[in-house]
């Protein structure tokens, strides 16, 4: 009888020892799914903030050029949109990351979990890492077209230059925006592609129209 008792007793203990153990490899594989999940999220913020830099940069050189024929004035737009855009970037990412620290802090205070607070405060997202994240996502985008436009002379030339330089950016940008969304990614590529291509020459349009009509000068 005490050997059937000790058995029943090892076999429970390893049950339980065994239970202890899926529940650790589950909590695992948790933190590891949340960590990709949270670290794509991210990249995919990176990419968008870099893509809006890129052509809304590219957009405002486009229209200057539109006008002004000068190298100088083109880089002298594209780097006061580089600056304001990645400032606007910031500050909008830091307001609206704060929000939600503010939010989760004050879940947390209210679930009184006191060992756990330190440990998941860790985990809430920061809003300065967040806010200079997105501003220099921006300014990457953003040096792509002051790059093409930066050492061409001619320009013509210097227009053709710019938009091949920003379309092939535009291409990876949605390329890469799909591989990460799980999207189509000829299909995501050459969406972001056209749209980019709209937003240049709307923009080139509208200001050479009003330059023309004499509203401008």
């Amino acid at each position: 009888m005490a050997s059937i008792t000790n058995i029943q007793e090892l076999s429970k203990n390893h049950d339980i020892e065994k239970q202890s153990n899926n529940m650790e490899v589950e909590q695992n594989l948790e933190v590891l799914i949340v960590d990709y999940s949270k670290r794509a999220q991210w990249l995919r913020a990176a990419v968008l903030g870099a893509n809006d830099g890129l052509l809304s940069t590219s957009s405002l050189m486009m229209g200057i050029g539109a006008i002004h024929q000068d190298s100088k004035s083109m880089i002298l737009t594209g780097i006061a949109g580089l600056v304001a855009g990645a400032c606007s970037m910031a500050i909008g990412e830091f307001v609206s990351v704060y929000s939600q620290y503010d939010i989760e802090m004050s879940q947390l205070k209210r679930e009184n979990a006191t060992e756990l607070f330190e440990e998941k405060k860790k985990k809430l997202p920061s809003p300065l890492q967040a806010a200079g994240a997105s501003a220099f996502a921006f300014a990457i985008g953003a040096i792509v077209p002051l790059l093409g436009a930066a050492f061409v002379k001619d320009y013509h030339v210097r227009l053709g230059v710019m938009v091949a330089v920003v379309s092939l950016a535009l291409l990876g940008f949605g390329g890469l925006s799909a591989y990460l969304g799980k999207a189509p990614f000829v299909k995501s590529s050459l969406r972001v592609l056209i749209g980019g291509w709209l937003a240049m020459g709307i923009t080139f349009g509208f200001t050479k129209l009003v330059g023309v009509t004499g509203l401008y000068g």
